[in-house]
């Protein structure tokens, strides 16, 4: 399994009877999945199916299905009028030009340009619907395809981040009793000079600093715990992981921050800045993500 990039493009191709049909799937980056239709009016009878096969595919993006339609030049074809539309055409523009004045008789050319009201003898609404069908599903299927193969990059940043995040973790976490001693040094130093004019309050809001600083285990602890969630979920990825991914980005920040508001030398800033550069560039690509 792999994360899915929500970005992603597709095309398809087929021929039914007369027509040509051309069908791409295009997507970018949306916080829920939103999917938009370009096609002829006299396929929108198939807008529902057609987006339902989409939401069986895509859980998020802003996905776009342009369907083309195009006359096949293979010589003289029959062609059929339907006959039950132009007189519903006639009608109306009969009622209507008594009630409107100034308002033009349908010529025939507007009738014949008026979807459905000329079809080949040999158009076949259903085969042709079960085409466009079957180009959506290749086409999807392309599409999935390539939101896998971009979304396997993105696991590959996100790792490798990981791996950088650990790294300063463990190197901090190792040097840190040696910052501390020199820290509790600094402090005794100090006390030792002020301790004949310092109060006891003073002394006790010294010590309580000084006792908050010096427990970053807390931070250290989670920092790594939401660091394997993040891999746990980048290599066993499962539907949409996307909102998820960002929840956690947030949650790195955050003990990034409480990192280095307890610095108590410039490595541990240097560290904590380390880690929010890093947890920036994953939380930017997290939003291409599924």
């Amino acid at each position: 399994m792999t994360i899915h990039s929500m970005t992603g493009f597709a095309n398809a191709a087929g021929e039914c009877g007369a027509k040509r049909i051309n069908l791409e799937v295009r997507a970018v980056n949306h916080r829920y999945l939103d999917v938009q239709f370009r096609m002829p009016d006299d396929l929108r009878h198939l807008e529902s199916s057609l987006r339902e096969s989409i939401a069986a595919r895509a859980a998020r993006g802003k996905l776009e299905c342009r369907i083309q339609i195009q006359d096949i030049a293979s010589g003289a074809q029959s062609l059929n009028v339907n006959q039950d539309l132009v007189a519903q055409l006639a009608e109306i523009n009969k009622k209507w030009r008594k009630k409107h004045e100034g308002l033009g008789k349908l010529t025939v050319a507007d009738i014949l340009k008026f979807p459905g009201v000329l079809a080949s003898q040999n158009e076949d609404e259903e085969a042709f619907a079960q085409t466009v069908q079957q180009l959506l599903n290749q086409a999807l299927t392309d599409f999935a395809a390539a939101r896998a193969r971009e979304g396997e990059k993105l696991a590959q940043h996100l790792l490798s981040r990981l791996d950088e995040m650990e790294n300063i973790i463990n190197n901090l976490s190792g040097i840190f009793p040696g910052l501390l001693e020199a820290h509790m040094e600094k402090v005794r130093s100090r006390l030792k000079e002020a301790v004949e004019t310092i109060d006891n309050d003073r002394l006790q809001q010294e010590f309580t600093l000084f006792m908050q600083k010096s427990d970053v285990d807390e931070e250290f602890s989670r920092l790594r715990t939401h660091i394997g969630e993040v891999r746990r979920i980048v290599t066993t990825a499962k539907g949409s992981v996307g909102k998820r991914l960002d929840f956690l980005m947030q949650e790195l920040n955050r003990e990034a921050n409480t990192l280095g508001s307890k610095a108590i030398a410039a490595e541990c800033t240097q560290a904590s800045v380390e880690l929010k550069v890093l947890i920036e560039q994953m939380r930017e690509q997290v939003q291409n993500i599924e």
